[in-house]
């Protein structure tokens, strides 16, 4: 039985009631907040979050580029670790918007899945 859970970010649906969301979908909304949310943002969870926002106005270079991964991979790794495994983390800034692509298979099934996360304006 597929569980829900509540959809981020936060909504009602269309019968007026909270949104919620499957198991997939949920783990997708879960490493979008590990991405944008910057460390001190949470007040129980001061850590929580890899805050790669504020690397969007840093000068792009290839070694930007790889620090990213490293510290995307770290954090999804530490936050995460028991619902997905990570296997690649391409991190592309083109002009004032930031890309980021996480492959990563799901724990509770082993498929292997890539999610495309945008930098929120």
């Amino acid at each position: 039985m597929d569980q829900s859970h509540l959809d981020f970010p936060f909504r009602i649906d269309g019968r007026g009631r909270t949104a919620t969301t499957g198991e997939e979908e949920h783990i997708r909304d879960m490493i979008q907040q590990v991405l944008f949310t910057n460390p001190g943002e949470r007040v129980n969870r001061p850590d929580f979050g890899c805050g790669i926002k504020a690397l969007l106005f840093q000068p792009n270079s290839d070694v930007l580029a790889a620090a990213t991964q490293v510290l995307v991979k770290g954090a999804l790794h530490k936050w995460l670790e028991r619902e997905i495994q990570v296997e690649q983390v391409e991190v592309r800034a083109v002009d004032a918007e930031l890309r980021v692509t996480v492959v990563y298979r799901l724990r509770a099934n082993g498929e292997r899945r890539a999610d495309t996360f945008q930098a929120p304006a």
